[in-house]
């Protein structure tokens, strides 16, 4: 089981750093599957999709990719006519939202016993996984995720979601690694973004007033090496610096939610779908 320590440093600070969650063969071979999955994949395929923390990706090919393996770019890596201009294996900003259930790498880390540990720490009871991102901050151009909640883009009620962020390299201050404000997860849900009335795109209830200023000198970076899994509490203020280093910063993300007495809100972005209901991390064999 997680230890008393670990569960009581994440009730009073809203994230865990776990070191030495992965060993340095299964970080390898995450990154080695991501770039099979890269190398197969044709960017023409797909739009190529842009994607910003400051301007919502709210087409289509974002509202419907949760049931499968998407790609989205970086804005600096695409020209006003959708045209690559980078090599594709650096030009992407993340994969997701599927790979927890789609691919087998990213599926035995994601039902890691840790995980399963961690979880019964936190009193789940019935956890479901509803979404996992590759996340790449390219060099160079790894844009900037600005200060936010999780629980905005992923809601339930009662609220109970859960990040898990793997570092599949070292990160550092230079290359963009997080940054939270430790005990903000004690604080009030600042917005939500919500699907449309037609169910076309999103918008937020209410504006976003996360802005590094705010917190001034608050925030913590989490400087981690690769193989380290940070917990993150849905409420939690967390962002990072865009990556003006000439080194990435690879990460694989899956959140979990509670939904043993709770609704999954309606208006979120990522509903489960006939292909793939969310599947019950305690369903799952433990690895």
């Amino acid at each position: 089981m997680a230890t008393a320590e670990e569960i009581a440093k994440f009730n009073k600070d809203g994230y865990l750093i776990c070191d030495n969650f992965l060993d340095a063969d299964e970080v390898a071979t995450l990154r080695k599957q991501c770039q099979h999955i890269v190398e197969d994949m044709n960017p023409k395929e797909h739009a190529p999709t842009v994607f910003s923390t400051i301007k919502q990706t709210d087409n289509d090919y974002f509202m419907n990719s949760g049931d499968n393996i998407s790609f989205f770019f970086e804005a600096g890596a695409v020209n006003d006519k959708g045209e690559l201009l980078v090599e594709k294996h650096k030009s992407l900003n993340k994969i997701g939202h599927a790979l927890h259930e789609l691919d087998p790498e990213f599926k035995r880390v994601t039902y890691k016993k840790k995980i399963h540990d961690i979880c019964r720490g936190l009193s789940f009871k019935k956890p479901v996984i509803v979404q996992s991102m590759y996340i790449f901050k390219q060099p160079g151009i790894g844009g900037i995720v600005t200060p936010h909640q999780d629980a905005t883009f992923l809601h339930t009620d009662p609220l109970k979601l859960t990040g898990f962020w793997i570092a599949l390299e070292d990160c550092t201050l230079k290359n963009g690694c997080l940054q939270f404000v430790p005990g903000s997860h004690k604080d009030e849900l600042v917005t939500q973004m919500v699907r449309n009335d037609d169910g076309k795109g999103v918008h937020f209830i209410k504006p976003a007033d996360l802005v590094k200023e705010k917190y001034g000198d608050r925030f913590i970076p989490a400087e981690v090496k690769a193989g380290t899994l940070v917990v993150i509490d849905a409420k939690s203020v967390h962002m990072s610096e865009p990556n003006k280093s000439e080194k990435s910063r690879h990460i694989y993300t899956f959140h979990i939610a509670e939904s043993q007495d709770t609704v999954w809100s309606k208006r979120n972005w990522l509903q489960p779908t006939e292909a793939l209901p969310f599947p019950e991390l305690y369903a799952g064999k433990e690895q």
